[in-house]
C-alpha cells in the first residue's frame, strides 16, 4: 500500500508539471511567421570551383540574402552581411557564397580535421526529403576544410561520421571572403517528381564575434530546425542518380611486441597483408545500399582507458566508419531521458557487438600456450537505407561473422579450439511520417542467430531475438510532444544458458530477498519487455521533459544491444529556464531541475534524488557552470553481485567549471567534483584542467589531465561460502588516478593532415578494513556489517578470523590492484583524390600492473615507460571508383 500511495504522489507531481507548462505554452512563439523562398536555374555552362565565383553560369541567377542573427541575439542585423546564389544541373548542385568582411585580414582561418569546424565557416542545410526532419549539411571553413553531417529528429541529432564525396573551395578578397561547393546530387537523396521543391537554410558562423546568422530567420528557444526552413524552388526533370561506387582497399601491417621466451606465438613481431573492398549502390534516387567485405578498422582511435569496480558494463561510442555513417535510423535507445540517468545508454542496436572479441576462452593444460584473436572477424556487412517522398524510411542491416579459433601449442604440437561461432547479426527499422513530420509510427526488429554446431559454447545463446513500437506525435508549433516506446526480448538456448543469463549481473534471480524471482533452471528461453513513456514541452524559455521508463527483470538483450541493467522502473522530471540573449554580463544563462526515482519489479523504492544545476556564457566568451545533486535514498540490487539488495548510505555530489575564452589561441578550463556519503561512508574528489594551444591557423594541441581521489567504506570485494552459506565480503577502498587526454591535430592542406591521440592512465587501489554484510538494508552502517576480528596476509591472500578465536573462516585474494596503461594512434591521412585517401598509422600500447604500495608517478615511470609496448605499423590506400 505505501509503494502505491508513493507512486501515486509522483503521478500526482507529473500532472502538476504538465498543467503548468501547458499555461506556459502560451507565451510567443519562436516560429518565424514567413518562411523565404529562393528560385534555382539549370545551368549548362561550365563551373570551375575555385571559390571566385567569376564563371559565366553564376550571372543567371540572383542573389539571395538578407541574413539575420542566429545567435548572440535573434534577429538582430549580422555584424556583416551575407549572399548566396544556387544552381544545377544533370549531376551536381552549385552553391556560391558571399561573406562581407570589411577587416578581411582579421578573418579566421584555422584548419582541423574535416568535420572540425573551427574558425569562420558558411553552412547549407538540404532537406531534399522535404521530410521537415531531416537534411543534408554541408560547411566549408574560410580556411578550406569541409564539413558534412547528416542532420535527423527535426535538428536534434547531427552526425558528423556522414562523409559524402563533394567539393568545396574558398577565397579572401577585399571584400571579405568567397566559397564554392559542387555536390553531387548523387550524395544526397530525394522523390522522383518533376517539380522538385525542397527545405533550404543557410548559416554563417563569424568567429571574432562569436556570431551566426541564418538566411530563413530563427529563434534560439525554437525548439525545431529542419521543419522551420526556406524552400528551394525550381528543381526540375532531375534525373534519378544511379550511385555506384566501389572502394578497395590494401593495408599492409607490420608489428612488434615484448618477446617471451618459450612462447611460439610471442617471438617479438608479425606482419601481414590485408584487402578488402568497401561499397555504396544507389538501388533508387530514394535508397541506397553500403556494403563491405572483410572491413579494416587499423586507423580507429584507441577506446579510453577505464577501470570498473561497481560491476557494470562500460558504454564505448562506436567509431568504426561501416557501422558509423547513416547510422541515425539504427540509433533505437531506449530512453532519452534530458534528466540524464544511466538508463539512458540502454540502446536495442549496439554496434560494438558485431566483431567485439570473442566470448570463449581455450582450456589450457600446463606447458601450452594459446593465440587468441582479439577480435572476431567481419566476414561481410550490408546496410539498405533510404525514405521516400511519403515520409516511409526503412533500414535493414545484416552481418556474418565467422568462426574464432585459439590455437593451441605444446611444444611445436597445435591444435584448434572454437571461441566464438559463426554468429549472423540482423537489424530492421521502418518508420512512417504523418502530418508533415509532425508525428511518426515506428519499429524495430533485431536477431543473432549462432551456429553451435560442434562447439563447447552452448553456454551461450543460440538465437536472440528483440524488437519495439515507437512514436512521437508534436503540437503546439511543434513545441509540445509525447513519445513512446514498447519493446520485447527473447532469448534461447541451452538449460545452461539460460541459467545463465538469469544469474548475470544484470538480473540476479537468484537473489535471497527477491520474493518475486527465482532461478528456474529447466528454461530454454527467455522473454522480457521495456518501454518508455514521456511528455515534453521544446521550444520557448521554459522547457520540461518527464516521463518513465522500465526493464522488465527478464529482459535481455546484450546480444546485440546494449542493456546495463533489468528489474527496474525509472521516473524522470526534468525543467529548464534558459535566456539566450545577452543582458548584463551574460550572453546565455540557463539553469536545470531534475528529479529521479527508481523501483524494481518487487514493489521496492531503490533511489530517489533532486539535481539543480546552471550555466553561463559571459559577454566575454568566458563560460561556467555548478551543479549538486542530493540524494536520499539508495539501494541496490547488483552491488553484491547476486546476493542480497544492499543500502548504500544516501549523500550529496557537487560539480562545476569554468572555462576561458575558446576564440583565443591560449584556452584554459578546469572542473572540480565533491561527493560526500552520509556516516562518511564515501569521499569523492576530482580535479581536471583542459589546455587548449593554437600557436599556428594549422596546428592544435590539447591537453586534459585528470586526478581523482575516492574512498569508500564499503566496497564490494568477495563472495565465500561460511558454515554452509555465503558470506559478503567489504573493505575500505582508497583509489587514486591520474590520467592525461592528448590530441594534437597538424593540417598541411585541407586534405592533408596529421592526427595524434594519446592517454597515459594509471589508478591504484588499496583496500583495508574488511568487514562482512550483516543486516543489508539497516540504516546505521555499523548495524549494516559486521567486524572481522582478525586478518593474517600471507602470499598474496588475506587469511580472515571472523570470530577472533585463532581459526581461519575463510580467505580471499588481495583485492588491491595497481593499474598502467598507455594508448596512442598516430595517423596520417591524405585525401589525395576527393573520396580517396592513403593512411599512414602508428598504434602503441602499453599494459602494465604495478606494486600497490608505490606512488602514482613512481609506479607510472617505472611500469609504463620501462615495460616494452606493443606498436603496430599500418600502410592504407583506398581509391574510390564512381561507376
Amino acid at each position: 500500500m505505501l509503494q502505491e500511495i508513493t507512486v501515486m504522489k509522483y503521478l500526482t507531481t507529473l500532472t502538476l508539471v504538465v498543467g503548468v507548462c501547458c499555461l506556459l505554452a502560451a507565451q510567443n512563439s519562436a516560429r518565424p511567421k514567413n518562411n523565404k523562398e529562393y528560385t534555382t536555374k539549370k545551368t549548362k555552362l561550365p563551373l570551375q570551383i575555385d571559390g571566385q565565383l567569376t564563371d559565366e553560369a553564376w550571372t543567371v541567377v540572383e542573389w539571395a540574402g538578407d541574413y539575420q542573427q542566429l545567435q548572440p541575439d535573434d534577429n538582430a542585423p549580422p555584424t556583416y552581411q551575407t549572399a548566396f546564389k544556387v544552381l544545377y544541373d544533370d549531376n551536381y548542385l552549385y552553391f556560391g557564397f558571399r561573406c562581407y568582411d570589411d577587416e578581411p585580414e582579421k578573418i579566421v582561418k584555422r584548419m582541423s580535421r574535416r568535420d572540425g569546424f573551427d574558425g569562420d565557416w558558411i553552412e547549407v542545410n538540404i532537406d531534399s526529403y522535404f521530410d521537415k526532419r531531416t537534411a543534408f549539411s554541408f560547411t566549408v571553413s574560410a580556411s578550406g576544410v569541409r564539413g558534412d553531417e547528416f542532420v535527423s529528429n527535426d535538428g536534434s541529432n547531427w552526425d558528423a561520421n556522414w562523409n559524402p564525396i563533394w567539393l568545396a573551395k574558398t577565397n579572401i578578397d577585399e571584400l571579405g571572403w568567397t566559397a564554392e561547393m559542387r555536390i553531387p546530387l548523387s550524395q544526397i537523396r530525394y522523390g522522383n517528381q518533376e517539380n522538385q521543391v525542397w527545405g533550404l537554410q543557410s548559416t554563417r558562423r563569424f568567429f571574432r564575434n562569436g556570431e551566426r546568422s541564418t538566411w530563413q530567420p530563427m529563434k534560439q528557444n525554437a525548439g525545431a530546425w529542419v521543419s522551420l526552413f526556406g524552400a528551394l524552388h525550381g528543381l526540375k526533370g532531375l534525373k534519378p542518380q544511379k550511385q555506384i561506387e566501389v572502394q578497395p582497399y590494401v593495408v599492409a601491417r607490420a608489428e612488434s611486441f615484448e618477446k617471451v621466451e618459450g612462447n611460439p606465438f610471442a617471438t617479438g613481431s608479425d606482419r601481414g597483408l590485408t584487402a578488402g573492398v568497401d561499397g555504396k549502390i544507389g538501388i533508387t534516387s530514394d535508397f541506397v545500399m553500403d556494403f563491405t567485405i572483410n572491413p579494416d578498422f587499423g586507423q580507429v582511435e584507441a577506446d579510453p582507458s577505464v577501470v570498473v569496480l561497481d560491476g557494470f558494463q562500460v558504454f564505448f561510442s562506436e567509431r568504426r566508419p561501416f557501422f558509423i555513417e547513416n547510422r541515425n535510423l539504427f540509433d533505437y535507445r531506449i530512453s532519452s531521458a534530458d534528466a540524464g540517468g544511466s538508463f539512458n545508454s540502454d540502446i536495442l542496436f549496439y554496434s560494438r557487438r558485431i566483431g567485439g572479441a570473442p566470448h570463449g576462452s581455450p582450456n589450457l593444460n600446463a606447458g601450452e600456450y594459446a593465440d587468441i584473436p582479439q577480435n572476431t572477424s567481419i566476414l561481410g556487412a550490408a546496410k539498405f537505407s533510404g525514405k521516400t517522398s511519403k515520409g516511409f524510411s526503412l533500414g535493414i542491416l545484416e552481418s556474418v561473422t565467422a568462426r574464432a579459433f585459439a590455437t593451441i601449442d605444446l611444444e611445436g604440437e597445435r591444435r584448434e579450439e572454437i571461441v566464438e561461432p559463426l554468429t549472423n547479426y540482423f537489424v530492421a527499422r521502418a518508420q512512417q511520417d504523418f502530418r508533415d513530420g509532425n508525428t511518426y509510427v515506428g519499429g524495430i526488429l533485431t536477431a543473432v542467430n549462432r551456429d553451435l554446431r560442434n562447439t563447447s559454447l552452448d553456454w551461450l545463446h543460440e538465437s536472440a531475438y528483440s524488437g519495439g513500437l515507437d512514436f512521437r506525435h508534436r503540437w503546439g508549433e511543434k513545441q509540445w510532444n509525447v513519445s513512446g516506446r514498447a519493446l520485447f526480448s527473447n532469448v534461447n538456448g541451452t538449460t545452461a544458458a539460460i541459467t545463465r543469463t538469469q544469474r548475470a549481473f544484470e538480473h540476479n534471480f537468484q537473489r535471497p530477498d527477491a520474493e518475486n524471482l527465482e532461478v528456474d533452471t529447466t528454461l530454454t528461453s527467455l522473454v522480457g519487455n521495456a518501454g518508455n513513456l514521456s511528455v515534453a514541452k521544446y521550444g520557448g524559455n521554459w522547457r520540461f521533459q518527464t516521463g518513465f521508463t522500465w526493464r522488465s527483470p527478464d529482459f535481455e538483450i546484450n546480444d546485440i544491444g546494449f542493456l546495463r541493467n533489468a528489474n527496474e522502473i525509472n521516473y524522470y522530471l526534468w525543467t529548464g529556464y534558459n535566456i539566450n540573449q545577452p543582458f548584463s554580463i551574460f550572453r546565455r544563462y540557463r539553469v536545470n531541475f531534475n528529479h529521479f526515482s527508481r523501483w524494481d519489479y518487487g514493489g521496492n523504492h531503490l533511489y530517489h534524488a533532486v539535481n539543480s544545476n546552471m550555466h553561463a556564457e559571459f559577454n566575454n566568451f568566458w563560460e561556467a557552470g555548478t551543479g549538486l545533486t542530493t540524494e536520499f535514498k539508495d539501494i541496490s540490487n547488483n552491488f553484491l553481485r547476486g546476493g542480497p539488495a544492499l543500502r548504500l548510505n544516501a549523500g550529496w555530489f557537487w560539480w562545476s567549471y569554468v572555462s576561458t575564452n575558446n576564440q583565443k589561441k591560449v584556452a584554459f578550463s578546469t572542473q572540480w567534483t565533491l561527493g560526500k556519503g552520509n556516516q562518511n561512508s564515501v569521499d569523492y574528489r576530482e580535479l581536471g584542467f583542459g589546455i587548449r594551444l593554437q600557436p599556428i591557423n594549422a596546428l592544435n594541441l590539447r591537453l586534459s589531465p585528470t586526478y581523482t581521489s575516492f574512498r569508500r567504506i564499503d566496497q564490494y570485494v568477495s563472495t565465500v561460502d561460511y558454515n554452509n552459506s555465503q558470506r559478503y565480503i567489504m573493505g575500505e577502498l582508497n583509489q587514486r588516478t591520474l590520467s592525461m587526454t592528448i590530441r594534437l591535430n597538424y593540417n598541411i592542406t585541407p586534405d592533408l593532415t596529421i592526427q595524434y591521440y594519446g592517454q597515459p592512465f594509471i589508478s591504484r587501489g588499496r583496500y583495508k578494513d574488511f568487514k562482512y554484510v550483516d543486516e543489508a538494508k539497516a540504516i546505521p552502517i555499523a548495524q549494516r556489517f559486521g567486524t572481522i576480528q582478525a586478518q593474517d596476509f600471507q602470499d598474496d591472500r588475506y587469511y580472515l578470523d571472523e570470530q577472533g578465536d585463532g581459526r581461519i573462516d575463510y580467505d580471499i585474494s588481495n583485492p588491491d590492484f595497481n593499474f598502467i596503461q598507455f594508448r596512442s594512434n598516430l595517423v596520417g591521412r591524405w585525401e589525395y583524390v576527393p573520396g580517396s585517401e592513403l593512411y599512414l598509422v602508428w598504434s602503441q600500447g602499453t599494459t602494465a600492473f604495478g606494486d600497490p604500495n608505490m606512488g602514482l608517478l613512481t609506479s607510472l615511470n617505472d611500469n609504463l615507460f620501462a615495460e616494452k609496448a606493443n606498436n603496430i605499423f599500418l600502410l592504407k590506400w583506398t581509391y574510390r571508383f564512381l561507376l
